[in-house]
């Protein structure tokens, strides 16, 4: 059920007797931009460390233990065009405590006060609390990139998408724009996003909407414009694949390929390219995995993964550098095979009964089910029972993997080479 709290302010409650706690997500939803990525999450970390009437960290802790051990996060993410600002929080639901009827109250309000009534003197942020998580998001970013692997990932996006500066930006952001960001323009930016960014509120547990509509009602957001641009990212294919090699002191060589799909989040050609992914590379039973890393020997790790909100597939494997021609070559031919149509039986089976397991547990955690109506919501083709879920899987061909593999094009390869930088 939905519930229009104000133009672009929706409230989603998803009433179930499955679980004995109540869950809560607040997603703030704004237009991708280089510099709102670093903004939002430095504003995430403030706005979960401390608020005004709760100004210590150990305070927000002893709050949720006295409500039995309630849970509060704040984060931030980005997913095709949107970038998030998302709220959680979990309570266990008070049908299930004697005395406790106003507890569901309490939680609501904790999440007002955390939300909207931060640590702040109307100009800016409380100045500690500001330098301390700047000082510590500066520090994260950092040790990600340090993270040869992961910065593997991050400079193959960079170079897939070396025309377009927000989304070539981590979700989280940049060291150098968060070095630059001041506690006023932090601030006046948080004010911007509580009265400008879409919101949708999505509850899940055993409760009416009847009991939260006036608990969400108090938070008084606004009327705010919709979103112009389109949620889903599509890029122009180039004609020539982008390369760069980068030599840097590691033992193990990085091979990071970047391939366009075209195909999107629940389109018609989604489900089969989940299975066309699964076969590829996606599972321990894939091509990638048998014949590069088992077979051959050719890898220490190997493996595809797909972004269905921005149409790219990517594949990463971690090698002896002087192995990269062998290892391409390899990765060519295993994708070669799909669209000649050699696939067996047992995989199409195989990876349709994996992907199957993942969607049914799936079913059985609170924040993917959460996830799952926003994104209903947002993109109603999505909005199937799991009966037709299950059905749309099971009727996958090996013709439609065939032909999902033939619409794959090579984009861009990223190389990091063991060595000397």
């Amino acid at each position: 059920m939905s519930n229009v709290l104000a133009k672009n302010v929706n409230l989603h409650v998803i009433p179930t007797k499955k679980y004995k706690t109540i869950h809560v997500l607040i997603r703030f939803a704004s237009e991708l931009t280089r510099e709102k990525a670093s903004l939002r999450t430095l504003l995430s970390s403030i706005l979960e460390t401390n608020s005004l009437n709760y100004p210590q960290q150990t305070d927000i802790s002893k709050k949720l233990s006295d409500m039995y051990g309630a849970k509060m996060g704040i984060g931030s993410s980005k997913k095709g065009n949107r970038h998030y600002l998302n709220a959680v929080f979990s309570m266990v639901n008070p049908k299930y405590l004697p005395n406790e009827a106003g507890l569901l109250a309490e939680g609501f309000n904790f999440m007002q006060e955390i939300l909207l009534n931060p640590n702040a003197d109307g100009m800016q942020f409380d100045e500690e609390t500001f330098h301390r998580e700047k000082k510590n998001l500066i520090s994260y970013v950092q040790s990600i990139y340090d993270d040869k692997q992961s910065l593997a990932s991050l400079r193959l996006q960079s170079l897939y998408y070396s025309e377009d500066e927000a989304q070539q930006t981590p979700g989280f952001g940049r060291v150098e724009d968060v070095e630059k960001i001041e506690n006023s323009e932090l601030f006046n930016y948080y004010q911007q996003m509580l009265q400008e960014d879409e919101i949708d509120i999505v509850i899940l547990g055993d409760i009416d909407e009847q009991d939260v509509l006036p608990l969400v009602q108090q938070f008084n957001f606004v009327d705010r414009e919709a979103l112009v641009a389109s949620p889903m990212y599509q890029r122009q294919r180039q004609l020539t694949v982008a390369e760069r090699v980068e030599k840097l002191p590691v033992q193990q060589g990085k091979l990071n390929l970047a391939y366009q799909t075209d195909a999107y989040f629940h389109d018609t050609h989604y489900f089969a390219m989940q299975v066309f992914n699964g076969i590829f590379g996606g599972f321990a039973h894939s091509k990638l995995f048998m014949n590069v890393r088992e077979k051959e020997s050719m890898a220490y790790y190997a493996s595809s993964s797909l972004d269905t909100f921005r149409g790219m597939m990517t594949v990463q494997t971690g090698i002896d550098s002087q192995n990269k021609e062998k290892v391409l070559a390899l990765v060519s031919e295993q994708l070669d095979a799909i669209r000649e149509g050699n696939i067996s039986e047992e995989e199409m089976q195989q990876t349709k009964a994996m992907i199957r397991n993942q969607f049914m547990l799936s079913q059985d955690n609170p924040s993917a089910s959460i996830e799952s109506l926003y994104l209903a919501k947002k993109f109603p083709q999505s909005d199937i029972s799991d009966d037709e879920w299950l059905n749309r899987l099971e009727a996958v061909t090996k013709e439609e993997v065939q032909a999902m593999a033939q619409k794959m094009e090579l984009q861009a390869i990223y190389f990091m080479e063991g060595g000397v930088a």
